[in-house]
């Protein structure tokens, strides 16, 4: 726990020391305060009153002093709780952006989601709330411990023994509910993601689900939250009530030693001497009870609050790709992959059996193949989403894992088939690919991409505002926005990942110009099903089952009569078929 703060915190770390001093000296001078009363009361008892309003004065002090350092204490976990929020969350931040692309799962990010929001401000509430009346507790029980020791040996003793038994019975009931403390934070963020995916598929689920059925995965799992939620609260309130009672047993045992002892001790005559000891125990015996049952009360705050630094501290555990130590300069845009092997982490089957492939400089390369062959695989390697099992994957003669974010990046441009835009101007999402980009330049990778019809169609042209991811678009014109921030990066090496599927036939033939005008300049690596667009390449590579089983200009493969000419017989059979069918519907007409 202690360790993910001092991650979160960083330099700040310094003020989570200071507030452990102060919240120990705090609990420290709090269970002087308490062991001053047993010497008051029994000067008090005896009617000896010069000592007894001397230590009545010194518990006064301690009052008054304690009231002054508990507002130092509350101001210093303040504090650290305001670096958290800020530092904290830069600090997580910066981790984040550092982890390879491919950890960017819809459950990894749900996670991040749920901890930036709803976990990060649990934990910077902790040092204010929480840890102060368990640190101190711990800390004026450990004081009053000393005092009874001192003032009762046997029943010190007796009190030593039982805080191992109640700290085991502690954690004991925390565990009841840890369980079902992660099952209800897995099942809030699916429910918070299943909330989001509600809200911007209403497009979708409204036309696909008349029949008032679209709410049927968010209802699923608001459901599974609430089942969840209420079986926590349960086994939470279960857990509590555990504590307060192991509490209350050590205190009936103390107790009863309590009472043996004056029991015993009425053989004798019983003195005042004795009676005025036996009362001065029962009042340590309370306060030092007071603090653990107090402790007893926050228990089931703390387990929460561990989940919440969990789930920090597996995100921190997530490992970044390893950086090179020294930058090796690239040479010629070229790409090569040798022997390369890959495996999904929990996956138990490689996707990529072998694959050896090489794109030359400012060549074009066509990956083909079924769905699920390893083509999208392949490019996720070249842009080191995750590193390759076995093998290599080089640019310039480099491998990648050999060159630093910068430097891949400064190498390469993607265009996705689901391209993401940011709330803003067309312009703004543009220069992502170059943030100093002019105007001038921003207006050139636009027309480049085909946007000039859209720019000069929107009365505010680039400076039309996109909506939330680009929702204000069309998926066309969202697609050449993407090429043109991918262009405007001007990188030696472009990956396109199906960027004209799901397009309409306009689309798809000004997404074809655009990949057609960069031919020759630079190094272009596409996944495409569309035939203008395979015509094009310079070199087609053909998968299937991770495995390269064709490569070669698109002449030679069509003239071996293999893989590639069943793929150009089948596209050719289906473009006959929608020829044919839009020509009986014109004679039906």
């Amino acid at each position: 726990m202690l360790k993910t703060f001092l991650q979160l915190l960083g330099d700040d770390v310094r003020l989570l020391r200071r507030y452990l001093w102060l919240a120990v000296a705090y609990g420290v001078l709090c269970g002087l305060a308490m062991a001053a009363l047993a010497p008051m009361l029994e000067h008090g008892l005896r009617a000896d009153w010069r000592p007894a309003i001397g230590w009545l004065v010194a518990l006064l002090l301690g009052v008054l002093l304690s009231w002054m350092l508990r507002r130092a204490v509350e101001q210093a976990g303040v504090r650290v709780g305001v670096a958290v929020l800020q530092s904290g969350r830069h600090r997580l931040g910066h981790h984040m952006a550092s982890l390879p692309i491919g950890w960017y799962t819809p459950g990894n990010t749900a996670r991040i989601g749920h901890v930036v929001t709803q976990g990060m401000m649990g934990i910077a509430q902790l040092p204010a709330h929480v840890f102060t009346p368990l640190i101190s507790g711990v800390a004026t029980a450990l004081i009053v411990l000393l005092a009874l020791f001192a003032w009762s040996p046997l029943l010190g003793l007796v009190a030593l023994i039982a805080l191992p038994l109640l700290a085991g019975a502690f954690a004991w009931a925390s565990s009841m509910s840890a369980r079902a403390n992660a099952a209800f934070q897995r099942d809030f963020a699916g429910a918070s993601q299943r909330m989001v995916e509600f809200a911007q598929a209403q497009s979708v689920l409204r036309a696909l689900s008349g029949d008032g059925n679209s709410t049927r995965f968010l209802e699923q799992a608001i459901t599974a939250q609430r089942q969840s939620g209420l079986r926590l609260m349960v086994l939470s309130s279960l857990s509590s009530v555990l504590c307060t009672w192991a509490v209350q047993l050590v205190f009936a045992a103390l107790l009863l030693v309590a009472v043996s002892g004056l029991n015993a001790a009425t053989g004798d005559a019983l003195s005042n001497a004795k009676v005025i000891s036996f009362t001065v125990s029962l009042l340590l015996l309370v306060r030092w009870l007071e603090p653990l049952q107090e402790i007893a009360g926050y228990a089931e705050v703390l387990r929460s609050a561990g989940a919440q630094l969990k789930a920090v501290r597996d995100l921190f555990a997530a490992q970044p790709l390893l950086q090179p130590g020294k930058v090796i300069p690239a040479g010629d845009p070229c790409v090569e992959l040798h022997d390369v092997r890959f495996q999904y982490p929990e996956s138990p089957d490689e996707v990529l059996r072998g694959v050896s492939l090489r794109a030359e400089p400012l060549s074009m390369t066509a990956l083909i193949g079924v769905s699920g062959s390893g083509k999208s695989t392949v490019m996720r390697l070249i842009a080191r989403f995750f590193d390759a099992t076995q093998g290599a994957v080089l640019i310039g003669g480099v491998d990648v894992r050999d060159m630093g974010d910068a430097q891949l990046a400064g190498q390469i441009s993607q265009i996705f088939q689901d391209s993401h835009l940011l709330c803003g101007s067309i312009a703004d999402n543009i220069r992502i690919g170059r943030p100093d980009a002019s105007d001038a330049q921003v207006l050139q990778a636009a027309q480049q991409a085909g946007l000039d019809e859209v720019i000069a169609r929107l009365p505010q042209g680039l400076l039309t505002l996109v909506g939330e991811n680009g929702a204000r678009l069309s998926g066309g014109e969202r697609q050449r926005v993407a090429i043109a921030r991918a262009l405007i990066k001007e990188s030696p090496i472009l990956l396109v990942d199906e960027a004209t599927a799901a397009l309409d036939a306009e689309n798809q033939f000004i997404i074809a110009r655009a990949l057609a005008r960069l031919k020759g300049k630079r190094t272009l690596i596409v996944i495409a099903h569309q035939l203008s667009t395979v015509a094009m390449a310079d070199q087609i590579v053909v998968l299937e089952d991770g495995v390269v089983v064709e490569c070669g200009a698109p002449a030679q493969l069509q003239a071996r009569q293999g893989r590639y000419a069943q793929f150009l017989a089948r596209h050719r059979a289906a473009k006959g078929w929608r020829m044919a069918a839009a020509q009986m519907t014109g004679d039906a007409v």
